[in-house]
C-alpha cells in the first residue's frame, strides 16, 4: 500500500463527515434487503425486455448496505484503482520532510469526498468496486439504505414504487456493463489510460488553480465540464476524457430513458421522483455545490440530460437500429462532441447501416 494517501485517515474524517444515520436502526430498515432483492430481479427482467441487453454474468444480486460500509468498500476500490499514480506521486514526494503532512492532507480530502458522498449516494453499479479477497462478492447492486428511508420519508414516497425505479436505473448501468462483451474492459483501459498519463508535478496542480482562479474572475467555470481533472488534465489525457466524457453520457442517458420506459405503468410517480432528485442536486449550495463541481458530479448531471437528448435524437433519426450501432464495437460510442451535437455521430456511422 502507497504511503501517498493517509487511508485510515481517510476512512476516519469519511465516517465523521458522512454522521449519525437514526434510520439505520427503524424497524423499516429490515425490509430493505428482502425488497431490493425483489425489485432488482424484477427490474432486470424488464430491463432486458426494453433494451434487449442480458447479463452474460448471470442474475444480479443486491446488497443493502449503510454508508460506512459503503464508504469502506470505494476506499479499496481507490486503493487498488489509484495505485499506479500514487506511487509516481510517493516517489516524487518521499524524500520531502512535507511527505507525511501530504499523506494526511490528500487523506483528509478523499475522507472529506467520500464522506459527503455517503450521505448523497442512493444506489450503485460500480465496476471499479472489486472485493479481492471474496470474488463471491463481485458484481453487486449496492443500495444504501438510510438515504433510501430518509428521502421515502422526507418526501412521502410509495417505498416500493421507488425501490423499483432506483433498481431499474441501477439495472441498467449494469445490463450496460455485462451485457455488452467488450464494454467493461474498454471503459477501464480509459481509466487507466487516464491515471498512467497524469503527470505528478505539483506544478501542474499549481498552474490548474491559477487557471480555475482567473476563469472565475472572467465568469465562466471550468469545473462545470468534469471537476478538477479536466482542468489539470494534458492534452493527451483529454483526449481521453473525452472519450469517457462521450461514453458516461450515453450510459447515463440510455439509464434515464430505459428506466422511465421500462417502469412505464408500474412506476407512476416517476416524473416526481427524478423531479425532487433533480432539485436537490442543483440546489446545492456553498461547500456541498464546490464538492460537487471538484469531484464532477455538477457534469455528472449534466451528462444525464446530454445524454437523455442524444438517444432522444438519435431514435427519432433512425430508430433503435440506429442507436444499437453504439453496442456492436468501441470505435462506435460518441465522443462527447457527438453527444452535444448528435448529427455528427449519425453521419459518422450511417454509411454502415445497411
Amino acid at each position: 500500500m502507497t504511503g501517498a494517501v493517509d487511508w485510515d485517515l481517510a476512512a476516519r474524517v469519511a465516517g465523521r463527515v458522512s454522521g449519525r444515520e437514526p434510520l439505520a436502526e427503524s424497524y423499516h430498515y429490515d425490509s430493505l434487503q428482502p425488497d431490493f432483492d425483489e425489485l432488482t430481479a424484477r427490474a432486470e427482467e424488464l430491463v432486458e425486455a426494453q433494451t434487449g441487453l442480458r447479463s452474460l454474468a448471470g442474475p444480479a444480486r443486491a446488497r443493502v448496505t449503510d454508508r460506512r460500509a459503503w464508504i469502506e468498500a470505494n476506499i479499496a476500490s481507490f486503493q487498488r484503482l489509484l495505485r499506479p499514480l500514487l506511487e509516481k506521486f510517493e516517489a516524487r514526494i518521499s524524500a520531502s520532510p512535507v511527505a507525511p503532512f501530504a499523506a494526511k492532507a490528500a487523506g483528509a480530502e478523499v475522507g472529506l469526498m467520500l464522506g459527503w458522498m455517503s450521505t448523497r449516494v442512493l444506489g450503485q453499479y460500480d465496476l471499479l468496486v472489486i472485493e479481492e479477497e471474496n470474488p463471491h462478492d463481485q458484481d453487486l447492486v449496492y443500495y444504501v439504505g438510510p438515504n433510501v428511508l430518509a428521502l421515502e420519508k422526507l418526501y412521502a414516497f410509495p417505498p416500493e414504487e421507488f425501490r423499483l425505479w432506483l433498481a431499474l436505473h441501477e439495472v441498467t448501468h449494469r445490463a450496460q456493463f455485462t451485457g455488452v462483451p467488450w464494454l467493461r474492459e474498454y471503459f477501464l483501459s480509459l481509466v487507466e489510460q487516464t491515471i498512467a498519463a497524469v503527470d505528478p508535478d505539483p506544478k501542474r496542480f499549481i498552474n490548474a488553480l491559477n487557471r480555475l482562479a482567473e476563469a472565475i474572475r472572467n465568469g465562466t467555470n471550468p469545473l462545470a465540464d468534469g471537476g478538477i481533472m479536466a482542468l489539470v488534465a494534458s492534452d493527451q489525457q483529454r483526449e481521453v476524457l473525452n472519450k469517457i466524457g462521450g461514453l458516461m453520457s450515453l450510459l447515463e442517458g440510455h439509464g434515464d430513458v430505459t428506466m422511465d420506459r421500462a417502469g412505464k405503468d408500474l412506476v407512476p410517480n416517476a416524473e416526481r421522483f427524478g423531479r425532487v432528485l433533480k432539485q436537490r442536486r442543483r440546489q446545492a449550495q456553498g461547500l456541498a455545490r464546490l464538492l460537487q463541481q471538484l469531484i464532477g458530479l455538477e457534469a455528472k448531471i449534466n451528462q444525464y440530460e446530454q445524454g437523455e437528448r442524444f438517444i432522444e435524437t438519435v431514435e427519432r433519426e433512425g430508430g433503435a437500429t440506429l442507436l444499437d450501432r453504439v453496442w456492436e464495437r468501441a470505435e462506435n460510442l460518441p465522443t462527447m462532441d457527438e453527444i452535444r451535437e448528435p448529427a455528427l455521430w449519425i453521419n459518422r456511422v450511417r454509411p454502415a447501416v445497411a
